[in-house]
């Protein structure tokens, strides 16, 4: 293959439990100190060891966020997924392996190079403990790499340093390991046409988790109360918002926690803290997952017809049951969206970043106790619980938490009319109190029955009808309260457009530019939160098709966009990705290319 500089990608394939996961991560990392942007993704299994797992670092110069496609070097260490990681590599590429025991032809391609190091020879010959050989034969690969790749070895050892801080036989042990597949390769290989140079692309960004991003969000955001159950990928978030807590919400004179971490004996019992904390009055939330959204569901519905502010983290991962806990779709949102039995809409939030996770995890407060209802956060296991590049975190200071129509002691004193579902300004939102607010007036017991707008209980249709009426208004009143979507139209006009959401999102802009380099111009809409503005049916009705991109199999954005505009199903054109990795931006192009192509092929046969 020709010389490829700061733009290819690497994939790594291991063992789980083998002790990979770190020396991959400080590969990234190296490149990022280099000033070179990097997206990373980490495809795990769902066992804690043996089985396989992968880690794809995408050396972007251009800075691409999304996944590309395509190999062009393998380190295939696991023996199990040999033929698969082989077969994956593009054509000119390379493979990169533990040349110890020999292999048979057979198992190599005529078309890519094939790199040996004998690492296995190599750690048996330095180590006598069968766990230290195993933990720095990954170490001495990322050696050879950096030697493969001119990464430089001083950056590396910098990492190294930070990561064993303060115990230097450890750093001395690992950098010893490291400079012997560097000096290995030095002394038997020509490095590779596939070339890192350092840059300045990367500047002040930082490279952080999603879940990580959100937790802290929902720290700024006024959060005080965290109930949770452990459920893969959303785990790390509640434990993300712990240590922020740990840091930020200690009273710095009393030293008393400032915030209630529960976690919970189940799903159930977590939302039913969250709902409790927040009829009290606190901002409380829960992550989750779809299994967990699922066993919340009455819960979530009491939040809806009780009108008490709650938010839900959803980390969707791949369904339905258990399904792939450790792989990422996009799968849950009419589930989130009509969660309850009986007719419920809930307002969603659709993060494609990091950067936007932390801005609506703050943002998802303000919501739920403006609209005095749950707010999910739709995030996926590829923003939860991979790294990405992103902007560093901007807050205002001056901001201040909104709580929505909250009627005080002195409110109630003056002796304004109080019902606590009575629609005072047409927007479908009532006022509330805090309880305890006010010893005869404004409080009020909450239950998910039929009441009138004084909160007296009544079985009353047309009582239950004019409720759930004003329930509409209020959701409708949410449809400008939620971030709106973000356009990106073509440089020529087109008569066709693209929607789409989340992290799909660095995928599709990268598909767009290679689809208009090929003479194919779409224009673009990015959704971030449901109720849908206006603008994103006056999107589709302005473009002859549109294609919706998601990850899911059964298109449930476009069920959405359906049910919730009354649009023409045959308007949208559904591309779907749900093998359970990361869309990548080749079969997005690949997949608006061939249904082009179809549609033209229709054309010409009606004619």
């Amino acid at each position: 293959m020709s010389a490829a500089v700061n733009d290819f990608v690497v994939k790594f394939a291991n063992v789980n439990g083998s002790g990979s996961a770190s020396a991959n991560g400080m590969f990234a990392r190296a490149i990022l100190r280099m000033g070179v942007p990097v997206a990373a993704r980490n495809i795990f299994p769902s066992n804690i060891q043996g089985l396989p797992t992968w880690f794809e670092v995408r050396v972007t110069e251009a800075g691409h966020l999304g996944r590309r496609g395509g190999v062009d070097l393998m380190v295939a260490m696991n023996p199990q997924t040999w033929d698969r990681d082989v077969a994956e590599i593009e054509p000119g590429g390379y493979l990169f392996h533990d040349s110890t025991k020999p292999l048979p032809p057979s198992k190599f391609r005529d078309d890519i190079t094939v790199v040996g190091v004998p690492l296995t020879e190599m750690c048996n010959a330095a180590y006598q403990v069968p766990r230290e050989r195993q933990l720095f034969k990954n170490i001495i690969y990322v050696g050879a790499l950096a030697a493969l790749l001119d990464i430089e070895i001083p950056v590396i050892e910098q990492l190294l340093a930070e990561q064993f801080a303060g115990k230097e036989r450890l750093i001395t042990a690992n950098v010893a390991a490291l400079h012997m597949g560097r000096d290995y390769v030095a002394e038997n290989l020509q490095p590779l046409d596939l070339k890192v140079r350092r840059v300045d692309q990367v500047g002040t960004r930082i490279f952080v988790e999603g879940n990580a991003a959100a937790a802290l969000g929902a720290v700024y955001g006024g959060a005080s109360v965290c109930a949770w159950y452990p459920i893969t990928p959303s785990t790390s978030l509640a434990e993300a918002f712990t240590d922020y807590c740990h840091q930020l919400r200690i009273d710095p004179e009393t030293g008393k926690a400032r915030y209630a971490i529960v976690q919970a004996e189940d799903e159930i019992a977590s939302i039913g803290i969250v709902v409790g904390a927040g009829w009290n009055g606190a901002r409380a939330f829960t992550a989750t997952s779809g299994p967990g959204v699922s066993l919340m569901t009455e819960f979530i519905g009491l939040s809806y017809f009780a009108e008490i502010p709650a938010v839900i983290f959803d980390v969707q991962r791949g369904g339905p049951s258990t399904g792939m806990p450790t792989r990422t779709q996009q799968a849950d949102l009419l589930a989130a969206a009509y969660a309850g039995h009986g007719d419920t809409k809930h307002p969603l939030l659709l993060p494609a970043d990091p950067g936007e996770c932390f801005e609506m995890g703050a943002l998802a407060f303000d919501l739920s106790d403006r609209l005095q209802t749950t707010i999910f956060v739709m995030l996926d296991l590829d923003i939860g619980m991979n790294e990405w590049l992103t902007e560093p975190f901007a807050w205002d200071d001056a901001r201040k938490l909104d709580r929505g129509k909250v009627m005080s002691f002195e409110d109630l004193e003056a002796g304004r009319e109080f019902g606590r579902y009575l629609d005072v300004d047409g927007d479908g939102i009532p006022y509330r109190t805090y309880p305890g607010v006010h010893p005869t007036r404004g409080g009020y017991f909450t239950r998910g029955t039929s009441r009138n707008p004084f909160a007296r209980y009544s079985e009353e249709g047309a009582v239950y009808v004019d409720n759930m009426e004003r329930l509409l208004r209020k959701f409708d009143t949410a449809r400008s309260l939620v971030p709106a979507p973000i356009r990106r139209d073509a440089a020529e006009p087109s008569r066709d457009g693209v929607i789409y959401f989340g992290s799909s999102t660095p995928a599709v802009h990268e598909a767009l530019t290679t689809l208009e380099e090929g003479g194919v111009a779409l224009d673009a809409l990015r959704l971030r939160g449901f109720p849908f503005a206006d603008e994103v049916y006056a999107f589709v009705a302005e473009h002859e098709r549109v294609f919706v991109v998601e990850q899911n199999r059964d298109a449930q954005l476009r069920t959405l966009l359906i049910n919730e505009g009354d649009i023409d199903p045959s308007k949208l054109i559904s591309v779907l990705h749900y093998d359970g990795t990361p869309i990548t931006a080749r079969f997005i192009a690949g997949a608006i290319e061939r249904l082009l192509l179809g549609q033209s092929a229709m054309s010409e046969a009606a004619e």
